[in-house]
């Protein structure tokens, strides 16, 4: 019986629960900076809601309805490059989400928003609505409208700060002309500091470095890295292209505070060593992130 209950337990959907309230809180998130930070002092974000408060601003017609009738084709344009069936249900909840919070948020937070600042309206409505896409895409969704095409972007390998960017040009233009010139790049701040808040979101709070060293002398390098830093290395036997003599390549994952303790060890052991230091998105495995928690 109690094997029972336990493997009932496992089969409960716990990964679409957890997926379905990090697209919710995320979209809660986008609408909240939508009305308390940019609205208020007409900067407009990027997509189909920017667009969307454009069209209000001249017609006075709901934020949130525009946004839920604007995605309707990049729906079906998600569809088609973005997973199928589960693609389509979890951005109809963070679209519709998004629609009603926006909309619902109207009656209760205060037309003039906190300041009327530009500067600290740029800097929260840029965190704040960052970390929602970020949620959202943590719940492997989208938010609908450009997000949708910065998705497809990314998939090709862009960043997705760059994408926002790319994707969102044409309604900082109408912006320029609807509001001022300086609220448009104002916006654009918003929107670069709205991408760099959410790949902060989906790649957690470590920061990875990778180094690779190429030392004659590896032993006594590779012990204090095992002993000391308590990091394993990987060593690959190299040669150089000009000399054509024999040398070892040491690659090494490292967070990033243990960048200056490797530089410092190399420094002593080896001073004609060469090192490269690069950025790492992930790592799963062995001292990281294990590979049975990744989704």
């Amino acid at each position: 019986m109690e094997r029972e209950a336990k493997s009932a337990f496992l089969r409960f959907p716990w990964t679409e629960i957890r997926d379905y309230s990090l697209i919710v809180s995320g979209a809660f998130l986008q609408a909240l900076a939508i009305r308390l930070f940019l609205v208020p002092v007409n900067l407009v974000n990027g997509g189909v809601s920017g667009a969307s408060q454009l069209i209000n601003y001249y017609t006075g017609w709901p934020i949130g309805l525009m946004i839920l009738l604007g995605n309707i084709p990049l729906f079906l344009l998600g569809w088609r490059y973005l997973g199928g069936q589960r693609f389509a249900l979890r951005t109809a909840a963070a679209v519709v989400s998004l629609s009603l919070f926006t909309d619902l948020l109207f009656n209760f937070l205060p037309a003039a928003g906190l300041t009327t600042d530009l500067v600290l309206n740029t800097l929260y409505g840029g965190v704040v609505s960052g970390v929602g896409y970020g949620l959202v895409y943590l719940g492997r969704g989208t938010s609908g409208g450009s997000d949708i095409l910065a998705r497809i972007l990314n998939h090709k390998g862009i960043p997705i700060s760059k994408s926002y960017l790319m994707t969102d040009a044409l309604v900082m233009f109408g912006a320029g002309l609807s509001f001022s010139w300086e609220n448009a790049l104002y916006a654009l701040v918003m929107l670069y500091i709205s991408g760099v808040a959410a790949e902060a979101i989906m790649g957690g709070s470590h920061v990875l470095r990778t180094v690779m060293i190429i030392t004659n002398n590896p032993d006594p390098i590779c012990k204090t890295i095992l002993y000391t830093l308590e990091r394993g290395a990987t060593v690959l036997e190299g040669k150089g292209a000009y000399t054509g003599s024999e040398r070892t390549v040491l690659y090494i994952v490292v967070s990033r505070s243990e960048v200056n303790q490797i530089k410092a060890l190399v420094r002593e052991v080896d001073p004609q060593a060469f090192v490269v230091i690069g950025a790492a998105q992930e790592a799963l495995g062995e001292g990281f992130i294990p590979l049975g928690k990744t989704r």
